[in-house]
């Protein structure tokens, strides 16, 4: 099988390793040339024809591109861009490769802790959200699947010990002993997994949670923090409900994914703290 995968990076890297692993031939694409890599602006439609030209056919691509800034353009636009026309541009383009879409578990916009799923109301609470949804929406037309990645985390990246060893942590609520919210997340390698595993899937279209199987509410995770790195608990605040994000808070279930056949390697947060030697180095230099 011949899979493009479109954003190299972080998440997309380990995805071509794995596939090439698997015995298929990977194309590995990111925005600007670097050796061994094919260059090529998702945004731009000339750009894709004109790799379409040079690598022909392929049988499934893969969008895990990110919206990093790029130039003068505001997060609205890069969003737009990078996400719902580029998919636009891919299926133009690419048809009739399969395509697997990342895209975020943010498009949830529950705020009452409830657990969510795949069935479950998708409304976004930022303009991001809404047109990541709208991207969704054109790869299921198209036969697609996508993915909604939670927060992703793994070697150099962890959004949530960096703050805490920052001391710019908080505990989100109106009272000492508030619980917080609900934290989603997924290591690097298990976002990795099951992109992979979705590229193999000949079913379609289709919506998968990607996520561990631990959601951990604020105050658990930084009681853990505390056990290990003795640096007290952060302190409660009145939730940040302008973040760019979005404020929600919810429990993310993975269970279609795995009852798939999928499983992450790390099941929690603090399983990939205990057993990947890269983690904890990466975060505290």
């Amino acid at each position: 099988m011949l899979v493009i995968v479109f954003g190299a990076g972080f998440v997309g890297k380990p995805l071509c390793h794995l596939l090439k692993g698997a015995g298929h031939e990977v194309i590995p694409v990111v925005r600007h040339e670097a050796d061994g890599f094919s260059a090529c602006d998702i945004t731009d439609p000339l750009a894709l024809e004109n790799l379409r030209a040079e690598v022909g056919q392929v049988d499934v691509m893969v969008h895990c591109a990110s919206s990093s800034k790029r130039g003068n353009e505001d997060r609205i636009t890069r969003y737009r861009a990078v996400y719902l026309e580029a998919c636009r541009n891919m299926i133009r383009v690419f048809s009739p490769a399969r395509l697997v879409f990342a895209s975020s578990s943010s498009v949830y916009g529950q705020t009452d802790g409830t657990v969510v799923d795949e069935s479950s109301s998708a409304e976004p609470l930022t303009e991001t959200g809404r047109i990541l949804l709208e991207a969704e929406q054109l790869v299921l037309a198209y036969g697609g699947l996508v993915a909604r990645l939670a927060g992703i985390y793994g070697p150099g990246r962890s959004y949530l010990l960096k703050r805490y060893i920052e001391g710019s942590a908080r505990i989100d609520g109106e009272s000492p002993d508030a619980r917080g919210r609900w934290i989603n997340q997924v290591h690097r390698d298990d976002a990795a997994s099951a992109l992979a595993h979705l590229v193999r899937m000949s079913e379609g279209p289709g919506i998968y949670n990607v996520c561990d199987e631990t959601p951990l509410r604020q105050r658990a995770c930084y009681d853990q923090f505390n056990e290990r790195f003795g640096l007290g608990i952060p302190e409660v605040l009145p939730p940040d409900k302008g973040r760019l994000r979005g404020w929600s808070n919810k429990r993310v279930s993975g269970a279609s994914l795995r009852a798939s056949g999928w499983h992450p390697r790390y099941p929690s947060y603090f399983d990939a703290l205990d057993h990947d030697p890269e983690l904890l180095p990466s975060i505290i230099k």
